[in-house]
């Protein structure tokens, strides 16, 4: 199925933005893994929607109600299902958008796929809405990664021309990471955060909408984990990542700025203490030949603007027997810049694909494979 990820640590999202409630199903999680409900409610509060002046009007509780899969705040060994009700809805906002899509979302393509029984309403399936089953997973993932000594943090290192102070990628830590996750706006300076909301605003203002760049970072890994190949890092983490709508490229270490660079200039060099193995830097991003190497790993994901915007657009009607031209201003409540929502599903998104070779390697280290 295309909303099934994982190989050891497998899950499922289901639902539609407008229907009675979206969720997911997990499955690989060992028996006896305590989940913290407190810490996962306030992982999911940051990428809920209505929690600030610059996110859209809809406003969503987004509590996890737990039908199986726990026992007494612990996995029990079986498949857990999470469901989250949508409470705030108004599908009579898109009915214009059966007949006529809306430019830059999938009601186009998704027709084209599911003819007339396609759910339009909030985009559906398609819906960003159905990142909250992404983070209900990678904010457990989160928790039993801390417990190993991994952190993982997001800031938002652009919107539009703004600019966040990027992570040190040999020297960034898990003291940093945490801070972070206390921010509601996050980024490294509260100068750029300043700047960043007003561009927001003046977006909004607009009638427009503004994209950006998350940057993530992970620290703690120990070499190794990964495989070559299509089972590397790069590949897990991406698979994950482009599974939230809006997403148009990813970049590890030093990205696409590598192939402006020389050799001597990006390899990295080892060095030692006498007991362990580390870079002086860090241009390969934590992964090499898809296997971590125990540096951070840091990568950088760029987000789109919304496509819902309040200015006219051209488009094409599709309800009569012949195709006409059409002029839509799209209706609904829509958030003018999605990456501060989308910062918890980044992480989220690395969570789950750590998580999931983390698995991978204690099976291979038992010779279970």
């Amino acid at each position: 199925m295309a909303s099934t990820y994982g190989e050891n640590l497998r899950f499922t999202i289901f639902g539609q933005s407008h229907s009675p409630a979206i969720g997911v199903t997990i499955e690989g999680l060992p028996a006896g893994l305590k989940v913290d409900m407190e810490a996962l409610s306030s992982f999911l509060r940051r990428r809920a929607p209505g929690n600030s002046p610059l996110s859209t009007s809809r406003k969503e509780a987004d509590l996890p109600q737990f039908l199986s899969g726990l026992v007494a705040g612990y996995t029990c060994g079986t498949p857990i299902t999470v469901t989250i009700a949508n409470t705030d809805i108004r599908p009579q906002d898109y009915v214009s958008s059966r007949s006529i899509p809306r430019p830059g979302h999938a009601d186009y393509t998704a027709g084209q796929k599911f003819g007339p029984y396609h759910d339009h309403f909030g985009g559906g399936h398609f819906s960003g809405r159905l990142t909250a089953g992404l983070c209900v997973v990678g904010g457990i993932c989160k928790q039993l990664l801390e417990g190993l000594g991994i952190t993982i943090a997001a800031h938002i290192r652009t919107i539009g021309q703004v600019e966040d102070t990027p992570f040190d990628p040999v020297e960034v830590n898990s003291t940093q990471l945490r801070a972070l996750l206390n921010e509601a706006f996050p980024t490294l300076s509260s100068a750029s955060a300043a700047d960043m909301q007003a561009a927001i605003r003046s977006a909004k203002a607009a009638g427009n909408s503004i994209g950006g760049i998350i940057e993530c970072a992970c620290v703690g890994l120990p070499a190794g984990w990964g495989d070559p190949m299509f089972g590397g890092m790069e590949n897990r983490i991406s698979q994950a990542v482009f599974g939230i709508p809006g997403i148009r490229g990813i970049e590890f270490g030093s990205g696409f700025a590598a192939a402006g660079m020389f050799g001597s200039q990006h390899n990295d060099p080892f060095s030692t203490d006498g007991e362990s193995i580390r870079t002086t830097t860090n241009h390969h991003g934590g992964i090499l030949g898809g296997i971590t190497s125990g540096m951070p790993i840091i990568f950088r994901v760029a987000v789109k603007p919304t496509p819902s915007i309040m200015l006219p657009q051209e488009s094409v009607d599709l309800s009569g027997e012949k195709i006409q031209p059409a002029t839509l201003t799209v209706g609904g409540r829509h958030d003018p810049c999605i990456v501060p929502r989308a910062v918890p599903c980044i992480e989220a998104a690395a969570a789950v694909a750590i998580y999931d070779a983390y698995l991978q390697q204690k099976k291979e280290e038992r010779g279970w494979c």
